[in-house]
């Protein structure tokens, strides 16, 4: 069979297909599609007049990065919001100082809201008290969210206007703190559905900004495919219009998986009329699971844990439902036919997840359903045994232990984190763990996961638990064939065999020989979406 002349060709450099296809010194693009992949002598054959040359020059790349769990609206709209990042704030003065600088930009009454804060980080070890945000923001109200996502502070203002005071009650699956009878502004889980309600909504046009400023960042760092993993979250259904008007007017710039926000605050009520059913649309747009909560973060102390927390009084963390209402959601949406997206960081709140899920199987069976425990982080060998039984996959970030392990031996001691995100047993188990960032909350740059898995360092140097270290080729098939795996599409993305979709990270070194230490500053060169070159950094491809 004769071949057409491809569009473009990458050649000179070490080409990672995938786990199974190895490595290629030469790839051959056309009309989106791997052409065909080999030596450099066999693929020179089809270069055309048009073909577009990509010359490695020794550099590496890879199938395009499919960040499997994260937040691509959030962290869109969080590019114009208070950026309160743990790793440049480091003081309460710095919080304040930022959160200032946009109410003195802003209208009288307006909102400010920012993010990414964490009080670990910060010179007085402890969340910002409300009265601290009153003297900057006397008349605004403000809230800002820890870097988890899972509890934030609110000055009076937003409390007023939330209607909270000190006798309002104690809300399910969340916890409004107090001393000394007077409100912190700290809340906690489900507590801050109240403040967000409060806010008013954005137009739709600015939802789909933010997608757009997100995505255009994204593929930047080689990132091709995403899951938001928590469609609903921002303002209710309008979160999942934001994605179609961003469809269709040519503005998502990443192969987008939607998990639908489910139970009695998310989108399924409206959604489910519509006909979105896990699987709905196309390969650049879908829809996918639906997200249920279990728990909260283990930096937060607000995972749920079999074990207490060290110096908190015996708490073990905050379950979200009883373990009757997750058994409800579980089997409400399995047996409509959904993929479930379970939100489990504490190894109780796994339990609770894996026995949800092992319930509603013996109603409907969920075989093939891919039904998936979110985070997943603090697994255990029985939890393992039984994901693999159910056919159930993790969505680790491994970026958690670069970025809050030593936080984590804070609150927990060393042994459970040692063995928290066991990526080697999850892989060795045939989970196909879909390693991703959970950005806004972590960094989004896939260096740092890659990092992390195969060093098992955090940003301090601390290794944690080094026996569960993978090699670079299985880190980067969990970046991107299991996230294809994770949203029923490792038939058409994931790897760079022939036939599959021409998505492509093209980075500054070849990540497959250099010193762990070099993975960290590496960058992506150029970035290929459905054939397409979306990122040039050095503006190098040429005909």
């Amino acid at each position: 069979m004769v071949l057409p002349k491809a569009d473009v060709v990458l050649k000179n450099g070490r080409i990672f297909q995938g786990l199974q296809e190895g490595f290629v010194e030469a790839l051959a693009v056309w009309k989106g599609r791997v052409l065909a992949a080999g030596k450099t002598s066999e693929i020179e054959a089809l270069v055309g007049p048009g073909t577009k040359i990509i010359d490695l020059a020794g550099r590496c790349a890879t199938p395009g990065i499919n960040d499997g769990h994260q937040h691509l609206l959030p962290f869109g709209m969080g590019l114009r919001q208070v950026d309160l990042s743990a790793s440049e704030v480091k003081t309460l003065d710095e919080v304040l100082a930022r959160v200032k600088a946009f109410v003195d930009k802003a209208k009288p009454g307006e909102w400010i809201f920012g993010g990414r804060y964490d009080h670990f980080h910060l010179d007085v070890k402890r969340h910002p008290f409300r009265e601290e945000l009153d003297k900057v923001s006397p008349n605004n109200p403000v809230y800002i969210k820890r870097t988890c996502g899972h509890m934030g502070v609110a000055n009076s203002k937003a409390l007023e206007l939330a209607g909270i005071d000190e006798k309002t009650p104690q809300p399910t699956g969340g916890f409004i703190e107090t001393q000394n009878g007077r409100l912190t502004g700290l809340m906690q889980e489900r507590a801050q559905e109240l403040v967000t309600k409060a806010m008013p909504p954005l137009p739709i046009a600015d939802l789909v900004r933010g997608i757009e400023e997100g995505g255009n960042v994204f593929r930047s760092y080689g990132i091709t495919s995403v899951m938001d993993a928590g469609v609903g979250l921002v303002q209710g259904y309008d979160h999942y219009l934001a994605y179609q008007e961003a469809r269709r007017q040519r503005r998502l710039p990443v192969r987008t998986y939607m998990s639908l926000t489910g139970g009695p605050a998310g989108v399924m009520d409206k959604a489910l009329p519509q006909g979105l059913k896990t699987g709905v649309g196309d390969e650049y747009l879908k829809v996918g699971s639906v997200k249920l909560f279990t728990d909260g973060s283990a930096g937060g102390k607000t995972a749920a844990m079999r074990h207490p927390y060290k110096c908190s009084c015996g708490s073990i963390g905050i379950f979200i439902y009883s373990d009757g209402e997750l058994n409800d959601w579980v089997a409400k949406y399995n047996e409509l036919g959904y993929q479930l997206s379970i939100h489990a960081i504490g190894d109780a709140a796994i339990d609770q997840a894996v026995n949800a899920v092992e319930a509603a199987n013996r109603k409907v069976p969920v075989a093939g359903r891919r039904h998936r425990v979110e985070h997943c982080g603090f697994t255990t060998p029985d939890q393992i045994a039984a994901m693999k039984r159910l056919g159930m996959i993790p969505a680790p970030q491994p970026i958690f232990i670069y970025e809050f392990g030593d936080l984590y031996i804070e609150v927990l001691g060393e042994e459970r984190p040692a063995q928290s995100y066991p990526m080697k047993d999850w892989v060795e188990a045939g989970l196909h763990p879909v390693a991703s960032s959970d950005s806004p909350v972590s960094d989004f740059n896939p260096m740092k996961n890659l990092y992390e898995m195969v060093t098992r360092k955090t940003d301090r140097g601390t290794v944690m638990g080094a026996d569960q270290c993978i090699s670079t080729e299985q880190a980067i098939s969990a970046m991107t064939y299991n996230g294809a795996y994770g949203s029923f599409s490792e038939h058409v993305k994931g790897t760079l065999a022939p036939g599959m979709l021409a998505d492509i990270a093209v980075f500054d070194r070849d990540l497959f020989a250099v010193a762990p230490e070099e993975i960290l500053p590496a960058l992506a060169d150029i970035t290929i979406i459905d054939g397409e070159i979306v990122h040039d950094r050095k503006g190098e491809v040429l005909h």
